[in-house]
């Protein structure tokens, strides 16, 4: 397989992640009385800060819409540089390496506090960036 469908395959992969994790969060709503007691005081709470009001539940939202903006932005990165692999793959350089290593602390991160879909995701585009990575400085593409 090239560098440059390793690195297609990534941006589709971002995007679909991009998708359900904006939908997921949006849409969670806890399933016991306690997690509902936390999801409404997270929201109804506020506190003020130079002048302004907010909540640990607008936090909570920005944070995750902040995420979907960074998955975006992955996906365009990667198919940036699957057609970077083709044209002038020494360009890469350690940013295909770099890549790779910001989603690997992804996947140690989503591990540690998320549930398996996250993780899988998160490991799938190990693979794939790690793969592209180690494919460009041979040249293939």
């Amino acid at each position: 397989m090239s560098a440059t469908s390793l690195y297609r395959i990534a941006a589709v992969l971002f995007l679909l992640f991009a998708a359900g994790h904006t939908l997921g969060f949006l849409a969670f709503r806890p399933a016991t009385a306690e997690g509902l007691a936390v999801h409404d005081a997270m929201n109804s709470v506020k506190f003020e800060f130079k002048g302004s009001s907010y909540s640990y539940g607008g936090f909570y939202r920005g944070f995750g819409l902040m995420v979907t903006v960074y998955l975006l932005f992955s996906a365009y990165l990667a198919w940036y540089l699957g057609g970077l692999a083709v044209s002038i793959p020494p360009s890469t350089g350690a940013l295909a390496w770099v890549f790779a290593a910001v989603q690997l602390a992804c996947l140690v991160l989503s591990l540690l506090y998320f549930f398996l879909v996250p993780a899988l995701f998160s490991g799938v585009l190990v693979i794939a960036l790690g793969w592209a990575a180690w494919l460009l400085p041979s040249g293939a593409a």
